[in-house]
C-alpha cells in the first residue's frame, strides 16, 4: 500500500467505518455533490409543448388572410379616391378613376383628352396583387368615377370583389369615404 492510503485500501477503510475521502472540488465534482439538479423529462416535455403552441400561434397570425388583404386594399383605395377628389379641385382639372381585374389608375383631363397621371406618386397606376373586380353603384347609373371642381357630388358605392369576399366603399358625396364589410 502506498503512503497516501494510510496503509489500508479504500474497501478496508469503509469496512472499518472510516469516512470516505472528501470529493475534490472543481472540474471533477459530480452535479449531485455540488447540489445541482437537471431537468426532468416532464419539465422538458412541458417546455416543448409551450414552444410548439407559440410557434403555431405565430404561424397562424402571419398566414395571409384574403379578407384582411381585401379590407386593407379597400382602405387604401378609399384614401386614394379622397386624394384624387382633392387633387381635382387643386388642379382645376377633372380626374377619372379606372380599373379592371388586373389593376387601377387615375387619369387627368388635359388638352381635351384623358391622360394617365404620371407626375404624382400617390395617384400612379397600380396592379392588384390578386385579381379584383370593382363594381360602381351610382344613383345616376354611371359606372365611372370622375372627380371635378364640384364640392358636392352624388353619393355612390364601390364594391370590391375578390376570391369570394366583398368589401364596400361608401362615398357620401361630400368627400368622406367609409369602408364597410
Amino acid at each position: 500500500m502506498g503512503p497516501l492510503s494510510g496503509g489500508l485500501s479504500p474497501f478496508r477503510r469503509a469496512a472499518r467505518g472510516a469516512s470516505r475521502p472528501a470529493a475534490p472540488s472543481g472540474a471533477f465534482a459530480s452535479p449531485a455533490a455540488a447540489g445541482q439538479r437537471g431537468f426532468t423529462l416532464i419539465e422538458l416535455l412541458v417546455a416543448l409543448m409551450v414552444a410548439a403552441v407559440i410557434v403555431a400561434m405565430v404561424t397562424l397570425s402571419g398566414a395571409p388572410n384574403p379578407e384582411r388583404a381585401l379590407r386593407f386594399d379597400a382602405e387604401r383605395l378609399a384614401q386614394l379616391l379622397s386624394l384624387a377628389r382633392e387633387e381635382a379641385q387643386v388642379r382645376g382639372a377633372p380626374i377619372r378613376f379606372e380599373s379592371d381585374d388586373t389593376g387601377f389608375r387615375f387619369l387627368v383631363f388635359r388638352d381635351r383628352q384623358w391622360r394617365p397621371i404620371t407626375d404624382d406618386g400617390d395617384l400612379r397606376a397600380r396592379p392588384w396583387e390578386v385579381e379584383t373586380r370593382l363594381v360602381v353603384e351610382r344613383a345616376d347609373g354611371r359606372r365611372t368615377l370622375d372627380f371635378g371642381r364640384d364640392l358636392v357630388e352624388p353619393p355612390y358605392r364601390v364594391r370590391m370583389l375578390r376570391q369570394g369576399a366583398t368589401v364596400t366603399i361608401v362615398a357620401n358625396g361630400l368627400g368622406a369615404f367609409e369602408v364597410l364589410e
